[in-house]
């Protein structure tokens, strides 16, 4: 017997739909119709959200870790631990995202992350990772944040092989500083194995930085931060992640990372279809003032504000809270924010393709796709009330609490 939800509101990844009707049943969609051109389905499962928005589940592309567990624990335990709080707050899918760690410790953590990516993804209600980001090694030292200096990189193809041969194919994103000797050519090589790359952690030229873009790079990586400053003659990194039309941007929207001007003006620049919201968050993440890790590194969070010698070392921050944050900084609509979240991150790493119909499948080892609502998929939702905050969260059409 399927289950329904209705809503004020429904946005799909497309377009808004007015007094939505979303059937789930089997932890899958099945069908979306509206009170104007369908009545409600008979039955006792009906869950109203009079004054919500149902959307897809949000999609975090740059995320360390939660819950006291970091992605690069690469255990069942830390990532159903992990899974569990994301999906508390909204996230459905999200890229493990590493930190720059002495290169035998890297090879082992991202190949036990694909032994669990290789595992048939089975219906249980947690959030799942869809790939990995590689934030490092192939980073500035000027502008390294808190990635240890002694195992950063130069940009070596080889090395990258490496990591994405441990991977098993399975890195979808790389941040790489553009300044780099040999970064074009890197950029060119990750790009031909299908593996999007995100400029950042970076003091690059301009030049420099449009070289890296031509090379194949599609986004910046946190935006403004770790990015040399931008200066009116020479705009370099920070400049063209702005003013690049085609280039996608993240930026953490936590009021420490950025602050509410800031918010405004990347904003502004890259417009409803290229911005992305991230965490950057860390093991901190969903617990209390202390001591904690972050990849090799110890972290003191206080107040909100994670720090490791003093320097910004991730955040405690969550999408469902970024997206809030969002809509008060800017005053953009819902659905503008909602985008920020769901089908541009899934655009931006290639998974934002639908089925052609509900009995269409994905090639194996492809994940399903994410960012949108439609017959077919996996029932992975959302309710978010008109400020942004969350009203309640589904996976495969069961609630999470």
């Amino acid at each position: 017997m399927p289950t329904v939800f209705t809503a004020a509101h429904l946005w799909d990844g497309d377009s808004l739909l007015e007094h939505p009707i979303l059937a789930v049943e089997d932890g899958r969609i099945l069908s979306i119709s509206t009170r104007a051109t369908a009545e409600s389905p008979s039955t006792p499962n009906t869950l109203d959200f009079p004054n919500a928005t149902l959307a897809p589940s949000f999609l975090d592309v740059h995320i360390h870790g939660a819950s006291n567990h970091d992605v690069m624990e690469a255990t069942p335990a830390a990532l159903d631990s992990i899974g569990r709080f994301l999906a508390s707050r909204g996230t459905g899918h999200y890229l493990a995202t590493t930190v720059t760690a002495p290169v035998d410790d890297t090879l082992r953590s991202l190949s036990a992350l694909a032994k669990l990516l290789n595992k048939p993804a089975d219906e249980s209600p947690i959030a799942r990772p869809v790939g990995i980001h590689l934030e490092g090694p192939f980073l500035s030292h000027l502008k390294r944040g808190v990635h240890p200096p002694e195992h950063l990189q130069p940009a070596n193809i080889a090395l990258f092989d490496r990591l994405y041969d441990a991977a098993e194919g399975h890195v979808r994103l790389m941040t790489l500083a553009p300044e780099l000797p040999g970064a074009p050519a890197l950029a060119t090589h990750a790009t031909s194995r299908s593996v999007r790359v995100s400029v950042g952690h970076s003091n690059a030229t301009a030049a420099e930085t449009r070289a890296v873009i031509a090379a194949g790079a599609v986004s910046a990586t946190h935006t403004f931060n770790a990015m040399r400053p931008l200066d009116h003659r020479e705009p370099g990194i920070l400049g063209v992640a702005l003013s690049e039309d085609s280039l996608y941007a993240e930026l953490i929207c936590d009021g420490i990372h950025t602050t509410p001007e800031i918010v405004r003006i990347w904003s502004r620049c890259k417009g409803p279809h290229r911005a992305i919201l991230v965490t950057d968050a860390m093991s901190a993440t969903g617990m209390p003032d202390g001591e904690y890790r972050l990849g090799g590194l110890t972290v003191t969070v206080a107040n909100g504000r994670a720090t490791s010698g003093g320097v910004l070392a991730g955040s405690v921050l969550t999408l469902d809270r970024a997206l809030a944050n969002f809509l008060r900084f800017t005053g953009s609509s819902l659905e503008h924010g909602l985008r920020l979240l769901t089908t541009n991150p899934a655009a931006m790493i290639g998974l934002s393709g639908l089925p052609d119909s509900a009995s269409s499948t994905r090639p194996a080892g492809l994940p399903a796709p994410v960012g949108h609502l439609a017959p077919g998929i996996p029932a992975n939702f959302v309710a978010v009330n008109p400020d942004g905050t969350l009203a309640a969260s589904f996976l495969h059409g069961q609630p999470i609490s």
